[in-house]
């Protein structure tokens, strides 16, 4: 049986904040596939192109997730029976130009969520993402456990610790049977590593880098030798639904916090992943910098994912080099003009096929 059930989410009405977002455009795009009603929530896209609009998804709300008052009133009148809370800022360098509004979206914004579901009776899962990053980097070579300290030295990374302690803090004290008066719902919370994958256009990130060098020059690497967990967005995504899936059916069941990453094979290096998607697309040439880093990132970082493996019954779909394929495709196809939205309508067929046979 496949980790996902996609007659599960025929007609289930579903929230998700962060949809204009790439890795939201490409959930909600899956979602509706498998015939589930989606209402997203997110501020417009910041980007030009914009995966969300290239999928033509224009009839959602437009919102900041910190604002509490319309967030729970658009929750309120979209009486969903499951959300996926993915919107958050999520680029690190952007979050040493504007820390405080790092920490507001990704702190304040989950609280200001988990609030607002405890008004809306319909209710009944909530997942969160969060970042493989919210660990506290001790330079391991093995992977991080759920059960690892979390911390972090750039204010993304911090802020995302701080998101799963609010998500801890407001399931203990707002949706337990140890509440005073508890909601119904179950939460988990959601721990991934790097996407990959088409429509991604966001600024300094590695492979969106990569495709606006494309006919135009050279491009150098920041930190080629960095070590990273790339899976497609589709395994992350997919992950998240069958996650929810089991909040729903599998009650009184303890689930509470997991990480979704690639097999070993998908952590690479930013200088081998950049040489592959180059060495696809063409007309591009990677430079190598090493010299000192400007902001800090760290140099590795692992995540082991045995819990969901044992608990959810959950593995990867595609391997690193499904996951480049796909990627490679995609951009090839936009930069030819092509119609990507059938083509992104097309991977995630081939996707979930795929998923069944695993």
């Amino acid at each position: 049986m496949a980790f996902v059930d996609r007659n599960f989410w025929y007609n289930r009405r579903v929230f998700v904040t962060g949809h204009t977002g790439f890795k939201g455009a490409w959930f909600c795009s899956m979602l509706r596939s498998m015939g589930a009603v989606v209402i997203g929530y997110a501020l417009a896209p910041s980007t030009d192109p914009s995966l969300h609009e290239l999928l033509g998804h224009d009839d959602d709300i437009i919102a900041d997730i910190s604002d509490p008052e319309r967030l729970r009133a658009s929750l309120q009148e979209a009486a969903p029976e499951i959300v996926f809370h993915l919107a958050a800022q999520a680029l690190v360098r952007d979050s040493y130009v504007d820390p405080v509004g790092t920490y507001r979206t990704n702190v304040v914004g989950t609280a200001a969520l988990l609030d607002a579901v405890r008004a809306t009776t319909s209710v009944r899962a909530v997942v969160c993402v969060t970042s493989d990053k919210c660990y506290r980097n001790e330079g391991w070579s093995w992977g991080y456990r759920e059960i690892d300290a979390l911390g972090g030295h750039d204010p993304y990374s911090a802020s995302k610790a701080a998101s799963e302690i609010v998500v801890s803090s407001m399931r203990a004290s707002f949706f337990s049977s140890s509440a005073s008066d508890p909601h119904p719902a179950r939460i988990a919370s959601a721990r991934a590593g790097n996407v990959i994958g088409g429509g991604d256009w966001s600024a300094n990130r590695l492979i969106p880098d990569i495709v606006r060098a494309v006919g135009s020059g050279n491009l150098t690497l920041r930190y080629p030798a960095a070590t990273r967990p790339w899976q497609h967005v589709l395994d992350c995504v997919y992950a998240y639904t069958g996650l929810a899936e089991r909040l729903i059916d599998e009650e009184g069941t303890a689930l509470d916090t997991y990480n979704f990453g690639p097999e070993d094979e998908g952590a690479r290096t930013v200088g081998d992943l950049s040489r592959l998607i180059a060495e696809r697309l063409g007309d591009v040439t990677i430079q190598q910098e090493t010299g000192v880093q400007a902001l800090h990132e760290a140099d590795l970082l692992r995540l082991d994912c045995s819990k969901a493996r044992r608990e959810l019954g959950w593995r990867p779909v595609w391997g690193f080099d499904q996951a480049i394929d796909a990627t490679a495709d995609w951009y090839t196809a936009f930069l030819a003009g092509a119609n990507v939205s059938k083509l992104t309508r097309s991977q995630i067929d081939c996707f979930l096929d795929d998923a069944e046979r695993t």
